[in-house]
């Protein structure tokens, strides 16, 4: 018989305390300020609710690792638009996971 957690599994790592103010101003920093934040804060409410009701960080913690892969990225995904978006050889994923079931 194998016993299963009957609560979230933890997220690889704890961010630091401060890490949603610093996030926080970062998205506030950045030239997508105005779509960010507001979506930045409406995620991070809803992921407090549910960590009040279910006594679990990990949301918290997930709002956070999103975000700053958000961040980390941007770069990136600016570079890309600027190529002028050639995707001609992308996939397109709704097909694909169909084709598997």
């Amino acid at each position: 018989m194998s016993a299963q957690p009957d609560h979230a599994p933890i997220t690889p790592y704890a961010p630091a305390p401060g890490a949603p103010a610093e996030l926080l101003a970062q998205l506030r920093a950045s030239r997508r300020a105005s779509t960010w934040v507001p979506a930045f804060e409406h995620q991070w409410a809803a992921a407090l609710e549910e960590s009040r009701r279910t006594f679990s960080l990990a949301g918290l913690y997930e709002v956070i690792q999103d975000w700053q892969g958000r961040i980390a990225h941007a770069p990136a995904v600016d570079a890309f638009v600027t190529s002028g978006f050639d995707d001609s050889d992308a996939i397109d994923l709704a097909e694909l996971r169909r084709r598997r079931r």
